[in-house]
């Protein structure tokens, strides 16, 4: 079947048509739930449409997925039955370099889908997809270097050592923002170190999880390997809460806010499975006295408004010194008074549409809490918070809107970058607002920047803009921030993949992509093994 409209033909070299069965089960693609419509966030216009999974659809995949579990982190693979391929790591590594080798001959069409399906600028969409390529070459590489400890044993004739083994199946559960980006992060390791791969991908995002699976589905049919090591499902709620429920599921990793990531971690945990979870990012950014101002209003700029603020790392709180407040803020508004919006597919553009209509509309409603919170901090003494810091009373403050603020009238899901100028004392503040709204606010000192970028729930991202070596080492340290990525003279977004990627706090304690990341999809055991002919017990204890 045709698409509706001449340009979104090049699907068709990505494999999907106007109507496409949402369940890679078994080798075989199927669905039998609902049917919906992908949308273009430009235009709110149907791109195509998507059979759902059921239950039942899982049920199968899982089944499946369950006997080629056994295979593949076995290392032992029949081809035939008088055949047997070994598969053990550096030949799982190399499943995962050729999935890396399939990106590349299509990730301009990738890319591409990335940014019409999700809504961001076309380079960050490539981007996007460059990144899946990153990290199969990253894990290529690991696939050598999943390495155990040998220990030296206090009893004679003993040694110990480690033995890391697959955990059998990763469950995937991928959000909007990020749609395939996250799942390379998992599963390339997760693929590497023994273990078949769940995924569900998000519920708006639909092509790009059937784009993605027919690459890696080519990859193993073109090696003679069960489908099932790799099972997709476009689906809603109830693929999720099956997947989280599910005991053949060693890992559950799961991207989204933290109300529905501790709901998912609560039922995980009830079955004593292990939860991976990237939640809710609510980032700073500090400038300094002393920092290069034009380098960090360009990556504030970036921080803030790219991927229209629908980032986990984006920057949604910049600290700056009183010092230079008013100079870094101006020289900040004659940059947003740039912004070039639109089609997110046009070159030259910066900002693309918000994901879905509810996302605007939830950007509206935040825009109406920040106006409702009328008494401007600005507008009191210092002394006067301080007073009512030390004695505790319950204030909040509101915001003046400097730039931006509204919708843009269109057919689309377009805001206006926005800055306001706050308290951090502010409820609102508190809270993730996921669209492009900055929230500025003064201090004056390294003291009291460190105390405002570490008070609000979330623990993902932050940086600070310096040039003297006492306040970058005293930021990167146990009394700095207490995020999980703690970056100097760069943005909060734009993470490498060889860093392990994860926050702390309400951020959910997560870690993937790189260093040793690769530990939370094995199982370690350590061994004792005794090849002598006595029976010396630890401690020196004699027992008879």
């Amino acid at each position: 079947m045709s698409f509706a409209r001449k340009e979104y033909e090049f699907l068709s070299e990505i494999g999907l048509s106007s109507r496409n069965l949402g369940c890679y089960v078994d080798g075989t693609w199927k669905a039998n739930g609902p049917v919906v419509t992908s949308l273009n966030p430009a235009n709110n216009q149907a791109i195509a449409e998507v059979v759902e999974g059921s239950v039942e659809d899982y049920e199968e995949g899982m089944r499946a997925c369950s006997e080629a579990a056994k295979i593949w982190m076995q290392a032992n693979l029949p081809i035939a039955l008088h055949l047997i391929w070994q598969v053990p790591a550096p030949k799982r590594g190399e499943i995962v370099r050729q999935i890396g080798d399939a990106l590349r001959t299509k990730l301009q069409q990738l890319g591409r889908l990335v940014s019409l399906e999700m809504g961001k600028i076309l380079p960050e969409g490539i981007g996007e997809v460059q990144e899946i390529i990153d990290m199969c070459d990253f894990c290529v590489g690991l696939s050598r270097q999943l390495n155990g400890s040998v220990i030296p044993s206090e009893r004679p004739n003993h040694a110990m050592l480690e033995m890391w083994n697959p955990l059998g199946i990763v469950g995937v559960i991928t959000a909007f923002n990020f749609p395939c980006a996250v799942l390379g992060w998992n599963a390339c390791i997760a693929l590497v170190c023994g273990n078949c791969v769940v995924w569900k991908g998000a519920p708006t995002t639909p092509l790009i999880t059937i784009a993605m699976t027919r690459l890696v589905a080519g990859v193993l049919e073109k090696n003679n390997l069960p489908p099932a090591i790799f099972t997709s499902f476009c689906g809603g709620a109830d693929i999720g809460q099956a997947i989280a429920k599910d005991t053949r599921i060693s890992l559950v990793s799961f991207t989204g806010s933290s109300k529905v990531g501790l709901m998912l971690q609560q039922t995980v945990n009830q079955r004593f499975g292990k939860c991976l979870l990237e939640l809710s990012g609510n980032n700073a950014i500090i400038i300094m006295d002393d920092a290069d101002i034009q380098l960090a209003v360009h990556s504030v700029l970036f921080a803030a408004v790219g991927t229209a603020g629908q980032r986990c790392t984006t920057c949604r709180r910049l600290l700056l010194h009183e010092s230079i407040y008013q100079r870094v803020l101006d020289k900040l508004l004659d940059v947003y008074k740039q912004v070039k919006i639109g089609n997110p597919l046009e070159k030259g553009n910066l900002l693309g549409p918000l994901h879905t209509s509810e996302s605007r509309k939830s950007f509206e409603r935040g825009i109406e809490i920040i106006k409702s919170q009328a008494c401007s901090v600005f507008h009191l003494s210092t002394m006067f918070i301080q007073l009512f810091q030390y004695f505790k009373f319950k204030h909040t403050f509101g915001g003046k809107i400097l730039i931006g603020g509204s919708v843009i009238e269109s057919e689309g899901n377009f805001v206006q970058p926005t800055i306001v100028e706050i308290s951090p004392n502010a409820d609102v503040v508190k809270e993730e607002l996921f669209a492009p709204v900055l929230y500025v606010m003064k201090f004056q000192t390294l003291q009291e920047a460190i105390e405002i970028n570490n008070s609000v729930p979330q623990g993902l991202s932050s940086s600070i803009f310096t040039r003297k070596p006492e306040i970058i080492f005293k930021w990167i340290g146990p009394l700095g921030s207490d995020c999980g990525i703690v970056n100097v003279n760069i943005p909060t977004n734009g993470a490498e993949i060889g860093g392990a990627f994860g926050g702390e706090k309400a951020t959910g304690g997560g870690r993937e992509a790189g260093s040793d990341s690769w530990k939370q999809y094995m199982r370690r055991s350590t061994c004792t093994i005794n090849y002598g002919n006595e029976l010396p017990l630890a401690q020196g204890i004699n027992f008879g």
